[in-house]
């Protein structure tokens, strides 16, 4: 995973490029909201430039899927066809990855979603997602879980299978080289 760093200028008109690129390629997403508008809160808010490159960087593509009339935010999300490849055969969070004792994956989804600056979608953001197109066909990505489930081992994941959003548990130590997670930032 790459770490987090400043951009530079080139870099960061590039990358604001393909986001607004994006963004018009997909008003399906976003139909009610202008670019303009989202690009205004992007040009005050740096730091949270930073996290959309590092959701690019990490496979997701994020895009504009919503915006919250309650704090003035627009929301991305990871919009990428499958899971976000740079962020695979992760397990659910850092106490799962410290109980292993063989064969650990190199992080955890948590750990992950900490240092990029962004949520691990909650299974109502993941199938409100799916309202938006066709994601995970092939992969599954983990979601938030409930304190009561994690506390007993688990954790929850999520996929598209049959034209239908299925939501499973597994263990949180679990991972597989088609699981990752979707992440969330308001910007």
């Amino acid at each position: 995973m790459s770490s987090k760093r400043a951009l530079s200028e080139l870099d960061k008109e590039e990358f604001i490029t393909l986001l607004k690129i994006r963004f018009e390629k997909n008003m399906t997403r976003h139909n009610d909201i202008a670019w303009q508008d989202v690009a205004s809160k992007l040009e005050t808010q740096p730091h949270k430039i930073i996290s959309l490159h590092e959701m690019e960087e990490t496979g997701g593509e994020p895009d504009v899927t919503g915006y919250d009339s309650t704090t003035g935010e627009y929301i991305f999300i990871d919009c990428s066809p499958e899971s976000p490849k740079g962020r695979r055969s992760i397990c659910f969070d850092r106490v799962a990855l410290d109980k292993r004792k063989e064969n650990k994956p190199h992080n955890t989804a948590k750990d992950m979603a900490e240092v990029i600056g962004i949520e691990i979608l909650t299974e109502e953001q993941y199938r409100k997602l799916q309202t938006l197109g066709n994601f995970d066909l092939k992969t599954s990505s983990w979601i938030q879980t409930p304190e009561k489930i994690r506390k007993l081992g688990g954790a929850l994941f999520a996929d598209r299978r049959y034209d239908t959003v299925f939501v499973y548990h597994n263990g949180a130590d679990s991972y597989y080289a088609a699981r990752a997670f979707r992440g969330m930032l308001k910007v």
